[in-house]
């Protein structure tokens, strides 16, 4: 009698058996022995106690197996019990066994309650379950949660990781009261699918709603700031993060070191890596890169001998992040150095992307054998497209016309498909003086329809993002830009300035090729920022595809003209530009 009047009456939390659960805490053994003699005791089926158990198993070493048998003792488990199943298994990051218990839930006709909603919805996120969400998403509707505010902000975040923005964003605009947390993970979702300038337009939307931002709102919005290179916007954060006592933990300080690096000031990131309390292997990494991106790779290598010595161990990440310096600064001494250390000094295998680091070092300063035979002779397995892609970008630049041709027929064997396979292997050719394979390559790519990845650069002018693309005409100001970058090109002509056409694709003809050099989107850009800036004030661009040599030349030119500073972000790195001459000295 007395054990079932234990059963009936639910322990306290001051209660023998209760006590002994707390004590053991998330450690599997303890747990497992409390579970027992609560077994023996007759307290066995006490769902608040086996509640309590579960809490602390999710959180324990290796918990699957133990909490579905801890489940499945339990011979009517109730919606209370449900819920925290569901919800402790999405904390403790074990998505797939929150699904598990969602669908017993559902077995057993037990509603889920908003909160359960939102933890499976996030872990439909977390697995990339997109037809599973979409089929939680119908069953929130019919249970009348479709305006739960906690429910709404996990399906926007379910939508924007799925890509699926335009249905994230329809969600988000009929939440009635938007949360922190709902505008966060809608501008991270824009941000993740790179929709940068979407991500800050909706910040100044959420400062004009009167909700305050969160660090997480920060880390979010640098990240899009160093994506479109709005310089201006992410210094205003930063500042904001001082001014309001923010605490810079390590993924907001490595936030800013992404920002600064990317805009162009890698002496402010440098500033915001040395300011931090903490740094994990990401933040060195973040500023290892940083550096390689400027070129900077004496300082790189600096700052990596000093991680090694004094900072967290180095991973896969921060190889190649150093042999990536190494190959934009010429190092390769070094980066032979570096490489074989990965695998002799810290036990790490090396993958496509160190591979590619290695051919690219190689390839741009000049040593073509070493690189092709580090691929046939190297490389285990057969080597990734992108490793052929580095070794045709260096055949290109070295005139090695005979390779070049050879890698990229083998790449297009490799991909078909991909039209800047077409677009390089036409531009070797042409160089070479084939004009007849020119030809061939174009008629192949017009008939697979395939078309090269189009251009654009931004620039930040006033806190606000302006995109051009090549012989764009949709800017409100476009007779005034061309009629400005007319005049300019007139006079880099007049101090020496000539064409480089063959930057241009072979698919115009001669007399052509001038116009639409003159007007690539870089230079629009350029011109514009000219036009909008005091005298004295840098022009700041970022390019999504890799700078022509016409454009690099260009601007060397526009730097003279103009007495002005100009840095380029392209797809590969930074170029300062500054009286005629690249920070990269032409190595890129």
């Amino acid at each position: 009698m007395e054990a079932k009047q234990l059963h009936r009456a639910p322990p306290s939390s001051h209660s023998p058996a209760y006590c002994a659960i707390l004590r053991a805490g998330p450690r599997l053994k303890p747990l497992q022995q409390v579970h027992a003699r609560i077994v023996i005791t007759g307290l066995g089926r006490s769902q608040s106690l086996i509640t309590k158990l579960l809490s602390f198993a999710c959180a324990a070493t290796s918990p699957v197996c133990y909490t579905r048998r801890l489940f499945l003792s339990i011979s009517k488990p109730d919606t209370f019990l449900f819920h925290s199943l569901i919800t402790l298994t999405s904390k403790f990051n074990f998505p797939l066994e929150s699904l598990v218990y969602h669908r017993r839930m559902i077995s057993a006709n037990i509603s889920p309650s908003n909160y359960t909603f939102s933890a499976v919805v996030k872990c439909c996120a977390d697995l990339m379950a997109f037809n599973i969400g979409k089929t939680v998403h119908c069953h929130v509707l019919s249970c009348g949660y479709s305006l739960d505010s906690y429910v709404q902000a996990a399906l926007v975040s379910f939508y924007a990781k799925s890509g699926d923005l335009g249905v994230a964003r329809k969600v988000f605009d009929k939440m009635p009261e938007k949360t922190v947390v709902a505008w966060n993970s809608m501008i991270s979702g824009y941000e993740q699918n790179g929709f940068g300038k979407e991500a800050i337009g909706l910040f100044y939307l959420m400062q004009d709603s009167g909700v305050k931002p969160d660090s997480t709102t920060f880390v979010c919005l640098l990240s899009a700031c160093a994506q479109l290179g709005a310089a201006g916007l992410g210094c205003w954060v930063h500042e904001y993060i001082v001014r309001n006592c923010f605490d810079v933990n390590v993924v907001l300080g490595t936030a800013l070191i992404n920002m600064y690096s990317r805009c162009g000031n890698v002496s402010k990131a440098r500033e915001a890596f040395d300011s931090m309390e903490e740094k994990n292997v990401v933040a060195w990494t973040a500023m290892i890169s940083g550096y390689g991106m400027h070129g900077h790779g004496s300082q790189a290598i600096e700052l990596f001998s000093e991680m090694r010595v004094h900072g967290p161990r180095p991973n896969n990440v921060t190889f190649v992040a150093i042999l990536s310096a190494c190959a934009h600064a010429g190092l390769v001494n070094e980066g032979r150095q570096i490489f074989a250390s990965m695998r002799q000094q810290y036990g790490l295998m090396p993958s496509v992307e160190h591979h590619v680091c290695v051919v690219d070092m190689l390839g741009r300063a000049g040593h073509l054998h070493e690189a092709y035979q580090f691929i046939i002779s190297v490389i285990p397995e057969e080597p990734a497209p992108a490793v052929w892609t580095a070794m045709l970008g260096a055949c290109k630049m070295h005139k090695n016309f005979d390779l070049g041709v050879e890698v990229a027929e083998h790449l297009l064997s490799i991909e078909p498909e991909n039209p800047g396979h077409y677009v390089m292997l036409s531009n070797i050719y042409a160089l070479a003086g084939r004009m007849d394979r020119v030809e061939k390559v174009r008629n192949v790519m017009i008939r697979n329809r395939l078309k090269k990845e189009v251009g654009y650069s931004t620039i930040d002018i006033d806190q606000k993002i302006c995109l051009f693309s090549m012989g764009d005409k949709s800017h409100p100001e476009t007779n005034k830009i061309y009629l400005y970058l007319d005049e300019l090109m007139s006079r880099c002509r007049e101090a020496g300035y000539t064409p480089a056409s063959e930057s241009v694709m072979h698919e115009v003809e001669e007399e052509e090729r001038e116009h639409a050099l003159r007007y690539h989107s870089e230079k629009l850009a350029i011109a514009f920022g000219l036009l909008k800036t005091s005298s004295g004030v840098a022009i700041r661009i970022v390019k999504n595809l890799r700078m022509c040599e016409d454009c690099h030349t260009a601007i060397k030119f526009i730097s003279i003209v103009t007495n002005r500073e100009i840095s380029v972000r392209d797809r590969l790195r930074f170029h300062l530009f500054k009286d005629g001459s690249c920070s990269c000295q032409d190595y890129w």
